[in-house]
């Protein structure tokens, strides 16, 4: 918050200079500049200030969706969702979780892994098609699909092969219309309308990561990050279509990108469900205690309807493209 300066002003009447002396001391002893951010800390943006953790916890408990957005790598989100998942399952829920990490040709694989069916790590990794959609270190996500698999809870992959998203950042929506693919996955045809508000903001983004392109190829760009969003909000939609046999909430976790502003899964799946939905958007944020700007800039920008401070990774601060 930004100090109210402290001054004093010469004047005739002793009474008034006395008045003003009064009243200045006091702006400046009750203004007082935001304490410091703590790792651990929750931020209620529709309040936009920090709360106790426990009116997170109302708010996970109170949901369908819970929408959790990591930094990619970083070991303190994995533990803020195992513990989004504890919170659910202390209080009688069943999590159903959608990892973006998976991808629709790995849920067999995926799920044989789940039920005791594989034991190796490898095998499991190769059925799950996870080198050829993902492909980072598979040790640094263990945590949350072994807490999944001990609970016995469902694991579902929420993203689209890496080959189909390809394809459509080189042919474009227009140019997928007849892929035998569409009908296998059970693609949208024809795929929902353009949102100017999501198209703002990814292009936007798609520009400053990816300088120096040509117009046509931000376009594809931007078409196969549209096809991903809408791709992993129709696995969370079928699901919650398909309702349950007892108390669920879907936890989904991706990417930080992919939650942000309520825009690129959120809104899709409201739009799927419509307005009865209850979601809830949390976005984790791994504090540099030297950068309060960053968190200050999520503040600003309501990213999320909370903002959840937990440690670095070991990759540091990881700073927004165009920075």
């Amino acid at each position: 918050m930004r100090q109210i300066p402290c001054f004093s002003r010469k004047t005739l009447l002793y009474s008034i200079l006395t008045v003003w002396a009064i009243l200045a001391t006091t702006a400046c002893a009750t203004v007082q500049s935001h304490p410091p951010y703590q790792q651990g800390q929750v931020i209620d943006l529709s309040q936009q200030s920090i709360v106790p953790f426990s009116e997170l916890r109302s708010a996970l408990l109170k949901t369908d969706v819970i929408y959790i957005g990591e930094t990619h790598y970083t070991p303190s989100h994995i533990d803020a969702a195992i513990q989004v998942m504890e919170i659910l399952l202390h209080e009688g829920k069943t999590p159903i979780l959608g990892m973006e990490m998976f991808s629709w040709d790995g849920q067999s694989g995926l799920d044989r892994y789940l039920h005791g069916e594989i034991t190796s790590v490898d095998k499991f990794l190769a059925e799950s098609q996870w080198k050829n959609n993902w492909g980072g270190n598979y040790e640094d996500y263990s945590p949350l699909v072994d807490f999944a698999k001990k609970h016995e809870l469902k694991i579902l992959r929420l993203n689209p092969p890496r080959p189909f998203v390809r394809k459509v950042a080189q042919k474009g929506l227009n140019g997928i219309g007849t892929d035998p693919d569409l009908k296998k996955w059970n693609i949208p045809d024809p795929f929902p309308p353009d949102d100017p508000e999501y198209r703002r903001v990814i292009y936007e983004q798609i520009e400053k990561c990816h300088g120096g392109m040509k117009p046509e190829v931000y376009q594809k760009i931007y078409e196969a990050s549209v096809f991903r969003d809408e791709g992993m909000a129709s696995v969370i939609t079928t699901i919650l279509r398909r309702g349950a046999s007892g108390p669920t909430t879907f936890v989904s976790y991706t990417g930080s990108g992919h939650i942000q502003y309520g825009l690129p899964i959120p809104k899709r799946v409201k739009r799927q469900l419509g307005t009865s939905i209850k979601q809830v958007t949390v976005y984790l944020h791994a504090l540099d205690p030297e950068h309060p700007e960053d968190v200050e800039q999520l503040v600003e920008e309501r990213i999320a309807d909370f903002v959840w401070l937990t440690t670095l990774g070991p990759h540091g601060r990881q700073p927004r493209c165009g920075e």
